[in-house]
């Protein structure tokens, strides 16, 4: 295949993480053209870094944290000004856990004329289980076996570790929202995704390593059903506020009352801590109004 293929690093304080997916990603089997990392610290350390790969490197240093969605939205420009035909997308912290990942990806879109497809997200620690619980109505799915047969996962994908997009999705989906700056980004691109009808899903056949995430969803109702609470504060913050904007948005908006059912379950009575409900209902609110201040 002659398709340019551009792959889009962000990363923000993780220089020895980025090292080790970096040794990666510039090691496929099918080598990426071009390699752009945006480093939202503007480290002089992450530059020499990148300078020393061997593929051809764009390095853009900014001097203000654009969060994951700023720095995603600023090397997805960056690569299809440069003429990319596919853009692979990686964070810092999470590498493909093998050489023959983007030549499997790109095979599979071939084969399905996909949009995008995703490979599966599974622990770095415990390959055998996925970073993060997959939702399909109310059953969670925990390890990679749970995800069916076959080759593809139609209409599901996670978006920023390991995505290959084609070139031309990005201008019926665009990039991610800056004003998301984390939490969230990826699933108003999703959102973007669905409502443009173009094809997608995760390769079951490729693996993208990712440190485990699922401590923040807190089994509910004896576990039947799940809730995010993230233990960091400013996480808690994105993380609410920018649900209240997605969940105000078209294709979101179904979701509603169970997010208040789940949420006021585990607030007031698995926590018994109303200031807590109070406090995610004010952070919702800030969302659903477009208040978007740090």
């Amino acid at each position: 295949m002659t398709d340019m293929v551009c792959a889009v690093v962000v990363t923000h304080r993780r220089p020895d993480d980025l090292a080790k997916s970096l040794d990666v990603l510039t090691t496929q089997t099918r080598m990426v053209d071009h390699l752009i990392v945006v480093d939202n610290d503007d480290d002089e350390r992450v530059r020499d870094l990148v300078a020393g790969q061997p593929v051809p490197t764009t390095y853009l240093g900014s001097r203000r944290n654009l969060g994951g969605a700023g720095g995603f939205a600023l090397g997805m420009l960056q690569a299809l000004a440069s003429g990319a035909d596919w853009l692979w997308l990686a964070d810092d912290d999470g590498r493909p856990a093998d050489a023959a990942v983007l030549a499997t990806l790109l095979a599979c879109a071939q084969k399905h004329g996909l949009a995008e497809v995703s490979p599966m997200v599974c622990d770095l620690d415990h390959p055998d289980r996925l970073a993060f619980p997959l939702r399909r109505g109310l059953v969670w799915r925990r390890r990679a076996d749970e995800l069916g047969t076959g080759d593809l996962l139609p209409g599901i994908a996670s978006l920023f570790n390991g995505a290959l997009f084609r070139a031309d999705t990005l201008e019926a989906v665009g990039v991610p929202d800056v004003r998301l700056f984390i939490r969230g980004d990826e699933v108003d691109v999703h959102r973007r995704l669905v409502l443009s009808g173009l094809p997608f899903g995760t390769c079951l056949d490729a693996v993208y390593l990712h440190p485990y995430g699922t401590d923040e969803f807190k089994p509910i109702l004896g576990g039947r059903m799940h809730t995010q609470y993230p233990d960091d504060p400013a996480k808690r913050f994105f993380t609410y506020r920018n649900r209240g904007y997605l969940q105000a948005q078209r294709g979101m908006r179904k979701l509603v009352p169970q997010e208040w059912l789940r949420f006021g379950w585990f607030f007031l009575v698995q926590r018994h801590d109303p200031a807590g409900f109070a406090e995610w209902i004010r952070l919702r609110r800030l969302g659903r109004r477009e208040r978007f201040s740090r």
